[in-house]
């Protein structure tokens, strides 16, 4: 069980959890809604890194939702979990070398892209470990 009650509101336990203010709920809905589609970046290479991060970052519920495919890497999504696996460890202080790295592959909207969807996703992440979410039975 959750640290606190779910709300009425949201279609999700984790959404739920958000809905005891709706506002917050339903703007974190919309970031999320749009940094997981297709954008500059697919949305399977976004769920790659987010399926990275959920194995390290404390949330249960995100971990339940299964672990990184290598099968299913190409270059890009490759270098974008091992980014993800630098932030992990380095959290902030990520070396420029590392960038240099991402600029072989990536442009500098779509390194923003990786960047933004990697800090939400933490985020989101921590909330759920923060709360206790347990995935689904």
């Amino acid at each position: 069980m959750a640290r606190i009650v779910e709300s009425n509101f949201g279609e999700t336990p984790f959404q739920r959890l958000l809905g005891h203010n709706i506002d917050i709920m339903e703007g974190w809905n919309r970031l999320g809604d749009v940094l997981e589609k297709d954008g500059l970046l697919t949305s399977e290479l976004k769920e790659q890194v987010r399926k990275t991060l959920a194995q390290s970052n404390g949330c249960e519920y995100c971990k339940a939702k299964g672990k990184p495919d290598p099968d299913q890497f190409n270059e890009k999504t490759s270098i974008a979990v091992g980014f993800a696996e630098v932030f992990l460890k380095q959290k902030g202080d990520i070396a420029d070398s590392t960038f240099d790295i991402l600029r072989e592959c990536f442009t500098e909207e779509e390194i923003s892209e990786l960047c933004a969807f990697i800090s939400f996703t933490t985020a989101s992440q921590y909330y759920g470990a923060m709360m206790k979410l347990k995935p689904e039975t």
